[in-house]
This record gives C-alpha cells, structure tokens and sequence, in this order.
C-alpha cells in the first residue's frame, strides 16, 4: 500500500481546474441531445428551477456566488444561530402541541421525551377553566408552558399565573410564554383584539416573570393561508415592529416598555416545509431581518425562534407519509438554528392524533438529536455557497414585503384593508395551478395514490378560529374529486373507471400505462388493465403506447373503443390529430381538471 505523504498537498493538485465555460459546454451537450439548442449561461438557465418570490435554484453554485458575511454563531447578524453554541447544550426544545385536556396525554408526552408544552385554550382548544387538569402531574419549573388562547389570552394567562402560584413555582423559575398575538388573532378570525386588554400582560412579565414571555408573532395565519415564505417573513417582521411600537408607546393601557424589555418579551413562530434548504435559508434570514430591526432600535439582538412542521403539507389521503414530510421539516428546522420545534402529528390533519401519531411526532426530534447526532454540529448548513445565497436572496424578498406592509400602513392596515388577503390569495393561486399540473407532486396524492388504502379515522378534533385569512392544504383539490369517488364507491358499490388499453410490448407502454394508472387513480378513477373494455365496467378508455405505434395503431383502436360504447377516449401523450381521440393526458396538464370533468362525465357528483 502506498502511503502519501502528510505535506498538505491536494490529490487533486495534479489536475488543472475546470471552469465554468467547461461545465457549461458540457452541459450543452446535454441539453442538445434533449433537443435544446442552447449555450453558455443559457444552457445553465434551463437547468433553473423557479421558485416562488422572484427566486430562482440554480445547477451550479461556487464560491464566486458572494453573499454577505453571515457573522459567527450567536453574533450579529445571528444568521448562524442566536446563540453562540448553537443547540449542542442537549438539542432544542421538543414543543408538543395539544388541544385536548385528555386524560394523561400531557403527562406522557412530558414523560417520554418533550421539554416544553403548546397548549390551545378557548376556541378550538381546551377551556381556559380546565388548564389546571391539563397540567395535572406536570412539574411547571421543569417544563415550559406556552398558551394559544386567542381573544381569552388574558383569562388564560392569569389562570396559568394562578396555577403557578398554587403549587409553589417561584416567579423566576416560570419559563414559556402566554400567546398574546392580537394580530395574530385578527389575521385567523377577522375579529380586532384591543392592544390595551393585553398590553399590561409585558409589564408583568418585564417586571415580575424574568423567563416569562408574553407575545407570540405567530407566522403561521400567513403560511396556512397561502402564503411564501417571503412573505411569511414580512409579515413576521410588520407584526413584531407593531408590539415593539405598542409595547414601547405611552397610552398602551400601561406604563411603556424600554426597547429592550419589549424585545424581551417577544417570540416568533415559522413553519417548516419538506422543502428543506429553502426552510433552513428562511429561520436563518429571519434572524438576519430581526437583527437588522433591533439594530435601527438601538438594542442589537437575537430571535427566539418556535418552528412548526407545516400543516398545509399535510395530507389526509396515505396520511403516513406525513411521518416523511415531518421528518424533513423537522431536519430542516434544526439546521436552520430552531429554539424550539413542533412536530405535527402525522394524522394532524384527520382530526385528534392517537398515543402512536404523538410518540411518532416526539420521536421525530429525539431521533435526529440523539442518534443522527444533528444538534452537535453548530449551525450545519454554513459556509454552503447554495444555502448561504439563498439566505441573502430571501432575506432581501422578505425585506422588500414588509416595506410593502409599512407603505400600507404596517401590519394591522394591511390585513383590515384586504390587501394582505389579496396577494396571499395571488400567491396560493399560482401556487395551486403547479399542484393541480402536478409540477408540486404531492406523494400519495397527485403521485402513486393508492385507492386500496384503508382511511385512516380519528376522533374530530376541535374546530379552530375562523372569519379571517382562509386555511388552505396542497391537497384540497385532490381530496375533493376523491371524496366525490368515495360517495359514488358508497352508493353504487364501485368506484367510477376507466380503461387502460396498453399497445405493444412492455418496453412501449409500460411508462405511459403507469403514468395514466398514477393520474386517473389521483381523483379517485379506478384503472382497469384487466381484460376487454365490455368486462371493465369503465365507460371512458385511454390508450398507452409509444409515439410510434399511436402513429400506426391509435386511430383504429379508438375506432374500436368507440363500437364497444366508449364514450371518450383518451391517449396518453403529447396532444396530436388522432381521428376518435377526444383529449390527450400528459406530464403539465391539468390534472385537476381533466379529473373533474371525466368524474362529471361519469356523473360522479
């Protein structure tokens, strides 16, 4: 065995250094065979990906992609993290959510692995009167407490004070925060929440609860109502300058607040997607933003961070790939630097999660912390030159949408005039046109949905707020054409079908018959490949081949499924003139709408 010698040499030394014309020429090649005839920073320009915000993914980053010097963890601009050793102390704080006092479920979570408790009280919670049998067997100077009680925040913090008390807790060994977001509130029921009615709660906890927070600027009204994730930061940002100008005003309905005490008393709440490098860019932008507030206020300082897995990625078609999507949010949450995460339940969607969704949703964090080993690495993703750029592009967009929400008249203006529902209603439109041509595939909705698949039940949960901002899901438009399938499997004993005729051999139909098998199966049409079009049941048919053969057999087989009463015929392809093909299903179409219609045609209501 040879050994190389220890000199610091690099074993790439001996090889000249390519460049980029070098990447791109042959990434030309490529690109020509596609039948892309393209070169130089264009031949690049096609292996783009476009995000939503104006941004756009690249192929190729190097270190010519500058962005800003993103600091040192826990330092200004705290983009690397709020605190200098990151989450090595032992990992983040595991915050469960619960909105039920069932007996024990609190306890058991506290008992098996989460640190802190986010409990939903009032409207779509528990009552504010239950909280203390909530708390039942919870030692509350070891865990942190933070409420989400909409407009009955006040009773409800005054309670949690009272339980405090009650068995003992010092007042600076209360950790955790007690929800008041009166914007917040506002964007989820439409409905005001005086400021004063809440102000008073910042006083008590600057002056007497020193590891008490008192306000959540929760982002989360704008993400579910479709919102990106510039946009979420600008609404996170127009939402903590409006309690930071409250909070620090005369005439509040108590005794202004220092700067630095209104900082104090302030945390926000991001939600993370499995688009994981765009999550991680957005919680280490939103420090940068933050840090950049603070500064102009004269109080430099870090964002305390509560990261939610998404809700609007969760399906509750094949709810057991939610544990994916989970999985991936949660992953990016803890490398973009979360205080604290929540994992939803993998049945969040379907109504109150079960002993085993919870212990899944707990395990999530526990796993990557403790045996993926992710919280011992400070700050991950720095020094990645995609990550790093992305950051500073996003960071820029967000920016430039709370000047946008401080031109209207900051945060409150913006969601009383209609203008911050309207771009988020823009924003998710187009959004929704990628889901429904299955450009956003959504698995085991849009792709590889399986019809056999038992429904998963659970017991309803309680409805949450509602009058304000809409509450949208990546599945909603699937899941209405499979709930029609579902009426009609209900009523008639089978589901509506079609007929996949498959031309040629395996190695000419095989894609294609998959393809159409994966799109009618998406809104709930059941694929027949079995046997004759008269022994399927199915009153529509598709033909699956290859190019070449729809030129020699296309016609003649349409003619047939037409004299055995087909009444359309599609072809699984790029639109052509095939004489008795009524339409064409291919990778883009509008999948949502080519369902609905055939489940019309069918007269599935």
């Amino acid at each position: 065995m040879t050994v190389l010698p220890d000199d610091g040499l690099s074993l790439a030394a001996e090889f000249p250094d390519a460049t980029r014309e070098q990447w791109q020429h042959l990434v030309e090649g490529v690109l020509r065979k596609s039948g892309k005839d393209v070169s130089g920073s264009a031949a690049e320009e096609a292996l783009s990906t476009a995000l939503e915000d104006g941004l756009r993914t690249r192929p190729l980053y190097t270190a010519h992609d500058a962005a800003p010097d993103p600091g040192l963890p826990g330092f200004a601009p705290y983009v690397r993290g709020g605190r200098p050793e990151g989450n090595t102390g032992g990992g983040w704080d595991l915050r469960q959510r619960h909105t039920s006092a069932s007996d024990g479920v609190v306890l058991a979570d506290l008992e098996n692995g989460v640190t802190s408790l986010w409990l939903v009280l009032g409207e779509g919670g528990i009552p504010v009167s239950e909280l203390g049998r909530a708390l039942d067997g919870v030692y509350l100077d070891l865990a942190p407490v933070v409420l989400d009680a909409g407009e009955q925040v006040e009773a409800a913090a005054r309670e949690l004070m009272r339980i405090h008390d009650e068995r003992g807790v010092a007042h600076d060994a209360v950790r955790g925060n007690l929800g008041a977001d009166p914007l917040g509130h506002e964007a989820r029921t439409g409905q005001v929440l005086d400021f004063a009615s809440v102000a008073p709660l910042a006083r008590l906890c600057a002056e007497q609860y020193p590891g008490l927070r008192a306000f959540t600027v929760d982002a989360l009204p704008y993400h579910e109502a479709g919102g990106s994730a510039a946009q979420e930061l600008g609404c996170s940002l127009a939402t903590g300058v409006a309690y930071l100008r409250e909070l620090t005003e005369a005439g509040a309905g108590t005794e202004k607040l220092t700067v630095e005490q209104a900082l104090a008393q302030l945390e926000f709440r991001y939600a993370a997607t499995a688009d994981q490098f765009l999550t991680v860019a957005k919680l280490r932008a939103a420090r940068r933003l933050w840090a950049r507030v603070t500064e102009v206020c004269g109080a430099p300082g870090a964002q305390v961070q509560h990261v939610v897995t998404s809700p609007v990625m969760m399906t509750r078609r094949d709810p057991w790939v939610n544990m994916l999507r989970t999985t991936i949010a949660t992953l990016a949450a803890g490398v973009g630097g979360a205080d604290a995460v929540t994992v939803l339940p993998f049945d969040h969607a379907l109504g109150l999660p079960d002993a085993f969704a919870r212990r899944i949703a707990r395990n999530t964090s526990t796993i990557l912390v403790e045996e993926s080993h992710l919280a011992r690495v400070i700050d991950p993703a720095g020094g990645s030159w995609y990550v790093e750029r992305l950051t500073d592009e996003l960071a820029h967009a967000g920016w430039e949408f709370f000047q946008q929400i401080e031109r209207a008249g900051g945060q409150a203006a913006a969601l009383r005039s209609g203008q911050l529902s309207r771009t988020l209603t823009d924003t998710w439109q187009a959004r929704t046109t990628k889901l429904a041509k299955r450009r956003e595939p959504v698995t085991g909705v849009s792709e590889f949905p399986n019809l056999a698949e038992p429904a998963v039940e659970r017991e309803p949960a309680p409805a949450p707020p509602s009058g304000g901002l809409p509450r949208v899901r990546r599945d909603e438009a699937y899941e209405a054409l499979r709930a029609r399938s579902d009426a009609h499997l209900a009523a008639t004993g089978s589901r509506p079908r079609v007929f996949l005729a498959a031309l040629g051999p395996a190695a000419a139909h095989t894609a294609r018959l998959t393809f159409a098998s994966n799109l009618f199966q998406a809104g709930g049409i059941e694929p027949v490949t079995e046997g004759t079009f008269a022994e399927s049941g199915a009153t529509e048919a598709c033909l699956c081949s290859s190019d070449a053969l729809y030129e020699e057999q296309a016609e003649s087989v349409a003619a047939e499924f037409r004299s055995a009463g087909a009444t359309h015929v599609f072809l699984a392809g790029r639109p052509g003139q095939y004489t008795g093909v009524d339409a064409y299903v291919f990778a883009g179409c509008d999948a949502v709408a080519v369902l609905s219609a055939t489940l019309d045609r069918m007269g599935v209501s």
